[in-house]
């Protein structure tokens, strides 16, 4: 496994994470397994929310991490933009991951300008954030965004220590989307963790949950290994320092496989992932 340095903190993550999807719809025996096999495997970065499986990904990742917490990064989330809903969720993510404090606490989600002004606002969330930091209840500050806009933004005003952002073969290359929330990070020394490095598109209109082949992926993942290959080594080429793939163990066990020691692109791979953008519609444009 290769491990990367999270912009200046000091920290060194494996470059493929464990998404805390895995646990959602699992036994916690298989939970268990899942961890171990992980950790076995060279994997240290782990990251969850309070809204993955309504709380199921927390519930059972607590018990699997416990025994092996110690050589893991764990990071952790808030979905609201109240100090009040914050330091709830806070207390209670503490509590079903059984650990005293997170490495990393993002903001989840950030989409619009409005919400960087109401977690900045006063009594919003960034009070818990900072507060949590203080009493040792986390070691960094970052966020989570699928917007450009907010990303920028959020930069702009506080010096976070990372982003969890797509970075994506296809968004990157046909939708123009990523380049801005890398440069904002790189220019702080923050870290960049990558989500849909491994996704191809969305879903056909009108495509159900119960339709999908994936049910835990509101997106089409890349099947294809050779494919998914690609698109991996392109977006840990970008310099992120992870990259977290979709949440079944199927695609979980492929990226280990593939990419643990990720090798640069060479001029005939970066002619066939430029190739395989253009035969799908971007998740994300510059203008998400």
């Amino acid at each position: 496994m290769q491990y990367r340095e999270l912009g200046q903190t000091g920290a060194r993550l494996s470059v493929i994470g464990f998404g805390g999807m895995l646990c959602v719809r699992e036994s916690q025996a298989d939970a268990n397994r899942d961890v171990a096999e992980a950790v076995d495997r060279g994997v240290t970065y782990f990251d969850v929310a309070p809204s993955y499986g309504a709380g199921e990904a927390e519930e059972r990742l607590g018990p699997a991490l416990a025994p092996f917490r110690a050589r893991a990064f764990l990071a952790g989330k808030t979905n609201r933009r109240d100090a009040a809903g914050a330091q709830q969720e806070l207390k209670r993510t503490l509590r079903r991951l059984q650990t005293d404090h997170l490495d990393l606490y993002q903001l989840h989600a950030m989409t619009t300008l409005a919400e960087v002004e109401q977690v900045f606002a006063p009594r919003g969330a960034m009070e818990v954030m900072l507060r949590a930091r203080e009493r040792g209840e986390t070691r960094f500050l970052g966020f989570s965004a699928h917007s450009a806009e907010a990303a920028v933004a959020l930069f702009e005003r506080f010096p976070f220590d990372s982003v969890l952002c797509p970075v994506n073969f296809c968004t990157y290359i046909e939708g123009g989307f990523g380049g801005q929330i890398r440069e904002a990070a790189h220019q702080r020394g923050a870290g960049v963790l990558a989500l849909k490095a491994m996704a191809r598109t969305a879903w056909p209109a009108g495509t159900t949950q119960e339709q999908r082949s994936w049910r835990k992926c509101w997106y089409e993942p890349l099947v294809d290994r050779r494919q998914a290959e690609l698109a991996l080594r392109f977006t840990l080429g970008l310099g992120v320092t992870a990259a977290i793939p979709p949440g079944h163990r199927e695609f979980f066990a492929m990226a280990l496989d593939l990419v643990s020691e990720p090798r640069p692109l060479s001029d005939d791979d970066q002619e066939e992932i430029h190739s395989l953008a253009g035969t799908a519609a971007p998740l994300f444009t510059a203008a998400a």
